[in-house]
């Protein structure tokens, strides 16, 4: 009884101490910064600071009002959803996130906006969010009761004959500066079309360029340049204490690296990248077909024989892009090469064109387009419509810039809710000659249940040992080395806006849909059973996401966090450090 009488007061004072974990504040709570101090926020940063409106708003009461029918007219826009602060590419995924407006915008202009603005989230509690494209499938750029630093304006591009990054005695080389808020297409309009040279970048053209750099980032030519990280020579960005700073391989080394694929919104705020500039090659080509089969037997022979003619004549820096393997028996072809002549691009096909051709179980659904073009009209929309190629879709609304456009084929993300998403990098040992047929019975079974896509230019195996070594030394899982190709299997439908009535996603489909997309994908897993995903093309829930995405880098990349962001200010879905925090990044859970 003595015993336990003097063990009381420790155990008293053990029960009444009762730790509050932090939380962010909202707009309802009494903490919520006051009228006076969002005012001295504004002056801060020269007025550009708003409350964030959210357009579709004007639809959840009517969706037949003038209101609503504007905010439709260009809904499908990418240009009009990215000039909107309030609105994300994607509508949101079911049962994982909707496109909410944040409260507030700061419309930086400047590194000092950012500052500002970084300040004032971390002294007064409040949930950060950064946008520059909104293209992000995880709702990375998207939170309600938030402050948003949005980068849209920051738009500038400076090309440089010989830049050398700051601090390092470095042989001086060609260069662009990008600000944060620049898409790529504007970057090859500069870069490509106007100086005749070539930069790394996204195949999507109103894809953000920092985002794209923070997530790894592939474009179609990636498979001989090397992914976007890989590119980059230095980045300016706002880190946590709300300090300007300069990062690249000789100051702020370890930051520099995580910036480079460890994911967009996880360390800093970045105001402008630099990335190494690439001599541009005489041609860029490519070919676009679908072949059918008329039965499941002769589609799995085609399938089977693609994936040996892959391996021979296509598993090379030359060729990226993809392929797809559908349920109905059908084979498309969506690939792009560098460097080639279009007579060299169609003699590398001859010999799966005749093969097809030579089978009366085979039918083209619509002529086979091959050939190559002048490599500096693949962007630009001009010579693509003097030449009657028209590929490109534009941004119709009035006095908008003639360089707005998108492919033809990225339409359908533009204001879609994703259902389901998943992604796996294959091993190139499954090009191996003793591995091809488990391959090709691995995608045969599982486009018997879902349609599969691969992506070439998403794997790294085959691409010229420089762009290798680049790419080595970025955060990226290393599992994207020695991958032939990126398997993405996913549903989705739009446009559709979640709160809308009558124009709401299939909420029934969205939650059948994942449990079918996992068993195709379970095919693919059978023969490549390392989890490796790319993590801004993955599933929402993921798990071990850490290792998926990163692999053995993630411990390194926590150190990063750690040291620039202890406190977890930037917050984004499943990023570095987020499982500190709760699914909303509002509470810190440990």
């Amino acid at each position: 009884m003595a015993a336990f009488s003097q063990r009381m007061p420790a155990l008293a004072k053990a029960l009444a101490w009762s730790p509050t974990p932090f939380r962010r504040v909202r707009p309802s709570d009494r903490d919520w910064p006051s009228a006076a101090s969002w005012e001295k926020l504004k002056l801060q940063v020269g007025g550009r600071l708003e409350p964030v409106q959210f357009p579709l708003a004007a639809c959840q009461s009517s969706f037949e009002s003038a209101g609503c029918q504007a905010v439709v007219k260009n809904i499908r826009n990418p240009y009009y959803v990215g000039d909107q602060p309030g609105l994300t590419e994607t509508s949101g995924w079911v049962d994982a996130w909707v496109s909410k407006a944040s409260a507030y915008v700061v419309a930086a202009r400047t590194a000092d906006d950012i500052a500002a603005a970084v300040n004032f989230a971390r002294e007064n509690r409040l949930r950060l969010v950064v946008k520059g494209g909104g293209h992000s499938y995880q709702g990375t750029s998207n939170s309600a009761d938030s402050l948003l630093i949005w980068t849209r304006h920051m738009d500038e591009i400076t090309l440089h004959s010989d830049f050398v990054p700051q601090g390092c005695n470095v042989a001086p080389r060609p260069a662009v500066t990008l600000g944060s808020g620049v898409i790529w297409v504007h970057a090859y309009d500069a870069v490509m079309t106007k100086a005749g040279k070539y930069v790394q970048g996204g195949g999507c053209t109103t894809v953000g360029v920092a985002g794209l750099v923070q997530s790894g980032g592939f474009g179609s030519f990636s498979k001989h340049y090397g992914s976007v990280a890989a590119s980059l020579l230095e980045a300016e960005v706002v880190t946590a204490d709300g300090k300007i700073r300069i990062a690249n391989a000789c100051t702020n080394s370890d930051l520099f690296w995580a910036l480079k694929g460890g994911g967009g919104g996880s360390f800093a705020a970045v105001t402008k990248i630099t990335l190494r500039v690439h001599e541009l090659p005489a041609t860029l080509g490519g070919a676009d077909f679908e072949v059918k089969a008329n039965s499941d037997a002769a589609y799995h022979r085609l399938v089977r024989q693609f994936v040996g003619f892959y391996s021979e004549k296509l598993f090379n820096d030359r060729w990226g892009e993809q392929a797809h393997f559908s349920g109905d028996n059908t084979l498309g072809i969506m690939m792009v090469c560098h460097g080639l002549t279009s007579e060299e691009t169609k003699n590398t096909w001859k010999p799966f064109l005749d093969w097809v051709q030579q089978s009366p179980d085979y039918s083209f659904v619509a002529p086979p387009i091959i050939g190559a073009i002048p490599a500096q009209g693949w962007w630009d929309p001009a010579w693509r419509q003097e030449h009657h190629q028209g590929v490109f879709k534009s941004d119709d609304r009035p006095g908008a810039s003639e360089g707005n456009v998108w492919w033809n084929g990225d339409g359908g993300q533009v204001s879609w809710t994703i259902f389901a998403y998943e992604s796996q990098w294959l091993p190139a040992s499954l090009l191996r000659q003793d591995s091809q047929e488990k391959l090709a019975d691995a995608l045969f079974a599982g486009s018997r249940i879902w349609d599969i896509e691969l992506h070439f230019n998403k794997g790294l195996a085959g691409a010229p040992a420089e762009a290798i070594a680049a790419s080595r030394e970025t955060a990226t899982n290393p599992a994207v080395l020695d991958a032939f190709a990126l398997a993405i299997i996913g549903s989705g439908s739009g446009p559709s806006y979640p709160g809308v009535q009558g124009h709401e996603p299939d909420v029934e489909r969205a939650r059948r849909d994942p449990a079918a997309v996992g068993r195709a994908m379970g095919e693919l897993r059978k023969v490549a059973p390392v989890p490796g995903a790319y993590v801004s093309e993955s599933n929402f829930f993921e798990k071990d996401w850490q290792h998926s995405f990163w692999g053995a880098n993630y411990q390194r990349l926590q150190k990063v966090k750690a040291k620039y962001d202890p406190e977890g200010l930037f917050f984004v879905h499943h990023g570095v450090g987020s499982e500190e925090w709760s699914e909303d990044g509002f509470t810190r859970l440990r």
